[in-house]
């Protein structure tokens, strides 16, 4: 699925998301091991090399400890990397200076995957326990992520 589809796709179901939240949130406090089940099909049919969207789009919070692996993986200092790679965003934290991600390669694989950032080892953040909580970033995530965009519809299945 491309980009742009996705967006339509994400538009569309947007509204219906949201009234699925509100009808069902005492409900979905419980069903962690559905969603997360949800989330291990949908990654099992997914290759995210194919896509790559993230880290085409989305500048993940860097944390201390992150810019320490970074180093590492560059064999740089820990300011280097911040000198080089970073800025800080309006809310004080580090994030990307450019997107996409200065370390998505050509083929989309990550050239510090081992070393990445937590946010991007988490994202999409549809395995996370009490996912009722994250329920709206799951929404903007389908913008972003077919992964989020297919749980959330999966779900809304289950549920019906």
């Amino acid at each position: 699925m491309n980009p742009d589809e996705l967006t339509l796709l994400a538009q569309k179901a947007e509204s219906s998301s949201k009234a699925f939240l509100k009808k069902n949130r005492k409900k979905l406090e419980k069903m962690d091991s559905v969603v997360l089940d949800l989330h291990n099909e949908v990654m099992s049919k997914t290759n995210c090399l194919h896509c790559a969207n993230c880290c085409r789009s989305l500048g993940p919070l860097i944390t201390n400890k992150d810019i320490d692996q970074i180093a590492k993986a560059l064999r740089i200092k820990s300011a280097d990397v911040i000198a080089t790679y970073l800025k800080i965003d309006e809310d004080g934290d580090f994030v990307f200076i450019n997107m996409p991600c200065p370390f998505l390669l050509e083929d989309n694989y990550c050239s510090i995957y081992e070393h990445r950032p937590k946010a991007c080892r988490e994202y999409p953040h549809t395995d996370r326990p009490k996912f009722y909580r994250i329920f709206n970033l799951t929404i903007k995530n389908a913008y972003t992520c077919p992964v989020a965009y297919e749980v959330l519809e999966k779900l809304k299945l289950v549920l019906k």
